[in-house]
């Protein structure tokens, strides 16, 4: 499993890159080009007046006479005039581009119409080894999207719902206990025309972690893990399980159609959101930590067992909230750990993010 990890985060970083730059707030660009327009006219008076000090220094040594100086003024100043629609205009267009394509397509200081392509490249490697590349080139905007790809966060409280019990009697701390997930999503519209329902799909890591009350700690004996009381005085026992898992939901929420004069867009922007769903994958395995004093000198084990937990992870799990803040919960229907006497599934209680 530490093999499949290790190969798999260098995609992710990958994918959080591509992110990234696909999230870019372009709302900054249009504030510049906004300023740009403004002091365009300030620009060109400035160099007009530049050239009517020249035209009379020319009149006042004699190269040019008082009629030729007023028609080279008046050129001058046509010309100034035209300089100032023409750039305004031309600044004009590029904002326009960058609202309509919702700051999906990169532009320079002069946003370029032809049909050439520009080429992105990333690279992942030390040194000129490069492990992964990508490469993106820019194409026309498509007419209607149907998919879009979000980079997912979440975190929150984590705990175990024990057979027999309520969650208010775990044996784990509340507070102490906490999960984090981080994955890559894609959410496409189900129906041609209308985009109520999406399907919401992806791959995930969950790193799910417990910490035991008092001064108890995991211990595996004939096959079963159980919690045990520590020798010593524990300052800090924590057991975390990594899993990697692919998520599938069903997206219900309203959206706002937008359309521009070659595309059409569904935005989800200020909108309500939930997601209905489950989840299925592997573990990666299992650690534990503890932290104590042992003859007066401080000592961390950082213990990576079996621990007899799942091989296999599969779960439901449920969003709802505006945009890309979401209030998250999901429930391992596996049991935590194999073979157990008495069963315990995770259970997790958080706040996702879609970026």
């Amino acid at each position: 499993m530490n093999t499949i990890t290790r190969l798999l985060i260098p995609v992710l970083l990958l994918f959080s890159l591509q992110a990234l730059l696909a999230q870019e707030d372009y709302a900054e660009r249009i504030r510049v080009l906004r300023q740009q327009r403004e002091e365009v006219s300030l620009q060109e008076k400035e160099a007009l007046k530049q050239e009517v000090l020249a035209i009379e220094a020319r009149l006042e040594a004699g190269e040019i006479n008082t009629i030729e100086a007023r028609e080279l003024k008046e050129e001058a100043a046509r010309k100034r005039a035209l300089n100032i629609e023409d750039r305004r205009q031309m600044i004009d267009r590029e904002i326009a581009l960058l609202q309509r394509n919702e700051g999906e397509i990169a532009t320079g200081e002069v946003s370029d119409f032809s049909d050439e392509t520009d080429r992105i490249e990333l690279s992942l490697g030390i040194g000129e080894q490069d492990w992964i590349r990508w490469e993106r080139r820019d194409r026309p905007v498509k007419y209607d999207r149907r998919t879009y790809s979000d980079m997912v966060l979440a975190f929150g409280f984590n705990n175990a719902i024990i057979e027999g019990q309520g969650l208010e009697d775990s044996p784990y701390k509340v507070a102490g206990s906490r999960f984090f997930e981080i994955g890559w999503a894609w959410r496409t519209r189900v129906f041609q025309n209308s985009n109520f329902m999406r399907l919401h799909y992806g791959f995930s890591f969950h790193f799910n972690g417990l910490k035991p009350e008092g001064n108890q700690y995991f211990e595996t004996d004939a096959g079963q893990t159980t919690l045990q009381e520590f020798d010593a005085e524990l300052t800090k026992s924590k057991f975390r399980m990594d899993n990697l898992v692919i998520p599938v939901h069903l997206e219900f929420g309203p959206s706002k159609y937008r359309e521009y004069e070659d595309h059409v867009r569904y935005s989800l922007h200020n909108k309500f959101r939930i997601g209905i769903g489950g989840y299925g994958g592997v573990n990666l395995g299992a650690r534990q930590k503890l932290k104590y004093r042992e003859d007066g000198e401080r000592v961390k084990d950082k213990l990576k067992r079996d621990y007899n937990t799942s091989d296999f992870v599969y779960g439901l799990s449920a969003y709802m909230g505006i945009e890309g803040v979401l209030l998250y919960a999901k429930y391992d229907l596996n049991p935590i750990f194999e073979n157990a006497a008495v069963e315990q599934r995770n259970i997790s209680f958080g706040l996702r993010l879609d970026l």
